[in-house]
């Protein structure tokens, strides 16, 4: 590491362009891919920016995601990384605490059982893309088809009844906000809860044929644990997809030669999703580790104690893993990204988003073959103040 490279401050969320990183991670991973960082409150720690770097940490058990240790890159989270853990949301365990509801979960995230899923979902595509066709352009995609068909998926399978949309979806939207209060993130917090507590109650009394009912039947939960699964896994299934659906058609209507290859040839959609996962790296700042004894990393000897802020857009962009990594190309190779993360976190529900974006980008390009953009694509809304990037509306033509 060259200590002569000035410290960064916070972590950089400001980008010069819709798709890419913040320029200041990809001139920090080219001088050197683990630098120093200093936290929002004064924590001495670390920048990751490399992809070899990144997935080590990512796989190495002695790098803890405990939230009593962990030190918030951005300076208005700080306090909400050091809240109580909200029992069940295991996200933010590690083992043996992380393994015992991950068990739990593992069977019904197989890829046997989404392959099972595939039939309703092509059925819910079609539905919002009938809608879109009977509703008429301008349209926003993230209202009329990226939000809604993952967010029909999740609570079908949680066992959530769809009308309740609103209230979780708005919720969820003051947690990924990093400009929301501590007064709003906790009363959101609190609201879910409330409302998912109730529903394991009723789940109880009047089980139905979904995974809520069945983690109630099995009776390895509590109530309060069965809240928190539920919430890790409500908000993680319609945030991540919704913003990769409306992103990732962002990004193929400014590149008409790739939505081309999507909309054209079946053959390479499943490269193209893994491409624009890839390319556009949603988890846009994050994740943060601790380490719980000195680990080396690189060139870097990181301290116990010392937390890790891992860069996924620099990383996945990094050109000793994929060459020309700057440029979206739908027929790269692109296998072994990070953007579903790595080692005992990888996301649960991967194989879930990848069939939905399967499904939902080719039919949204075949059923709209003049789909454009209704205003300049610098007019489009980023969410560059969410954890979560995209675009908060997509206004399209067809």
């Amino acid at each position: 590491m060259t200590e002569a490279t000035p410290r960064l401050a916070t972590f950089p969320l400001a980008r010069e362009r819709a798709f890419d990183p913040p320029d200041e991670l990809a001139r920090r991973r080219d001088e050197a891919p683990v630098q120093r960082m200093t936290y929002a409150d004064g924590h001495e720690g670390w920048l990751v920016t490399g992809y070899a770097e990144a997935r080590a940490i990512l796989a190495d058990n002695r790098f803890s995601t405990r939230p009593e240790l962990l030190h918030s890159p951005i300076p208005q989270r700080g306090e909400f990384s050091k809240e109580p853990l909200t029992p069940g949301f295991f996200l933010r365990m590690d083992a043996p605490e992380h393994t015992r509801y991950r068990r739990l979960l593992t069977g019904q995230f197989t890829v046997r059982r989404m392959k099972q899923l595939e039939p309703r979902i092509h059925e819910i595509t079609e539905s919002r893309l009938d809608a879109m066709e009977r509703e008429g352009a301008p349209a926003d995609l993230v209202e009329s088809f990226a939000l809604p068909i993952p967010s029909l998926v999740i609570c079908e399978m949680l066992g959530v009844p769809y009308e309740d949309r609103e209230k979780f979806q708005r919720d969820s939207a003051v947690l990924v906000n990093l400009d929301s209060s501590m007064e709003d993130v906790r009363a959101a917090v609190q609201d879910l809860l409330s409302y998912l507590h109730g529903l394991v109650e009723l789940k109880a009394k009047e089980p139905g044929d979904d995974m809520l009912s069945g983690l109630v039947a099995g009776g390895e939960l509590t109530t309060e644990e069965l809240g928190g699964v539920a919430l890790l896994l409500l908000i993680a299934g319609h945030e991540t997809t919704a913003n990769m659906l409306g992103l990732g058609t962002f990004a193929l209507l400014t590149n008409p030669g790739q939505l081309a290859v999507v909309r054209d040839d079946p053959a390479a959609v499943d490269n193209a999703v893994e491409e624009l996962l890839r390319y556009l790296s949603i988890v846009h700042i994050g994740p943060t580790r601790t380490a719980l004894e000195d680990v080396e990393v690189g060139d870097a000897l990181i301290r116990a104690g010392e937390s890790v802020t891992l860069s996924l857009g620099a990383a996945n962009r990094d050109p000793e893993r994929f060459e020309g990594g700057d440029t979206l190309d739908v027929t790269r190779p692109a296998h072994g990204h990070l953007s579903f993360g790595h080692g005992i976190h990888q996301c649960l529900g991967q194989q879930l988003a990848r069939i939905e974006m399967r499904i939902a980008y080719p039919a949204l390009l075949r059923r709209f073959p003049n789909l454009r953009l209704a205003v300049p694509a610098r007019d489009v809304p980023l969410r560059a103040k969410m954890a979560i990037y995209g675009v908060h509306r997509l206004p399209v033509l067809w």
